[in-house]
């Protein structure tokens, strides 16, 4: 697990190989991450939009970029926290992935960016 805390928010990350949903000899490695979002300030956030920097160890990279994160902007409020759990392919065994979460501090409208640490995207058997 990876985590990083910007500006009271803590993001830890989770990784997972599906390997029933890849297909390596078509160059087709699925992952999925599990992502929980901590609120350690002492204000209601909302997570408005995500940025996502995809790599293969190919030396590929792919931008993706949205509102909200699985089809919803959730308000975290202090002390609490936001899980979900989302996927990503890649063309190669390994890569990683990295990005940020523009937030939106409810109290006074202020927008604020959180890095989302950088994790690895690695098939198994590369573990060995």
């Amino acid at each position: 697990m990876v985590t990083a805390i910007t500006q009271g928010v803590k993001i830890s990350v989770e990784t997972m190989y599906q390997d029933e949903y890849s297909n390596p000899g078509n160059e087709h490695f699925m992952f999925a991450y599990q992502i929980t979002i901590e609120n350690l300030s002492d204000y209601a956030v909302q997570l408005m939009r995500r940025q996502w920097f995809i790599f293969d160890s190919n030396g590929t990279e792919r931008e993706v970029e949205g509102e909200g994160v699985v089809g919803l902007q959730p308000v975290i409020e202090p002390g609490t926290s936001y899980t979900y759990v989302s996927g990503s392919h890649l063309n190669t065994d390994m890569g990683s992935m990295k990005g940020n979460y523009l937030m939106n501090r409810l109290v006074d409208q202020t927008d604020f960016t959180v890095d989302i640490p950088e994790f690895n995207l690695i098939v198994p058997y590369r573990l060995n």
